[in-house]
């Protein structure tokens, strides 16, 4: 039975995770969609190998998907049909029940079971956990007119104050924010990189990591 983790590189499915662990045992795959150009992520915007060195800290294999939001959902399927059939996926959402409903209705076309961890869990308790089990993150991603938090660590309560003072969702639920996860008891080692500038479109503000 396979077990594979959607991945975005961030908080939720670092600790969608670390709590599935305590059932599943064992991840067998990182699944990320890149955009269309298979360069980047698509909401974190980060490179692949960003991606790839995190799943080898992890110690399991990453695949990659390429995809435009118009054919997103053709290619989740593919790689459910090819490496994930009567398997497990782990899922890293918090309350948007259009995705979960989506996730289940994808995964249910090749009988793979999706576990929801962070489902219904308060915000505050969310990030407190995650910071108490030792992950590091950095907000590396922001909505036009939050450019404070960009690339600020979200395990510094100083930054979990910043965010409730601006009045947005805790957790970025609504894409307020993303970050990278480097490091935490998912892994075996620390990931260090390098800030080589920002980039920004009609909607965010974005880091460029190396």
């Amino acid at each position: 039975m396979t077990v594979f983790v959607s991945w975005s590189g961030g908080k939720d499915s670092a600790l969608a995770l670390y709590r599935a662990l305590k059932d599943v045992k064992k991840v067998d795959i990182l699944f990320t969609m890149l955009d269309e150009t298979c360069m980047k992520t698509r909401a974190h915007g980060l490179k692949r190998d960003v991606i790839e060195r995190q799943a080898r800290a992890i110690g399991v294999d990453v695949i990659f998907g390429c995809a435009s939001w118009e054919t997103y959902e053709a290619e989740f399927l593919k790689f459910l049909e090819r490496y994930a059939t009567n398997g497990v996926g782990i899922f890293g959402d918090i309350d948007l029940e259009d995705h979960r409903k989506w996730v289940e209705g994808v995964c249910g076309r090749y009988n793979v079971k999706a576990l929801e961890p962070l489902w219904l869990e308060d915000r505050r308790r969310l990030i407190e956990e995650f910071i108490n089990l030792g992950f590091k993150a950095k907000i590396v991603v922001v909505k036009k007119g939050f450019e404070d938090l960009l690339g600020l660590d979200l395990h510094d309560y100083k930054t979990i104050e910043l965010i409730e003072s601006l009045g947005i969702d805790l957790a970025g639920e609504n894409g307020e924010y993303h970050t990278l996860v480097y490091d935490g008891p998912i892994m075996k080692y620390s990931l260090s990189f390098e800030i080589k500038g920002v980039r920004e479109n009609e909607k965010n503000v974005y880091l460029l990591v190396e």
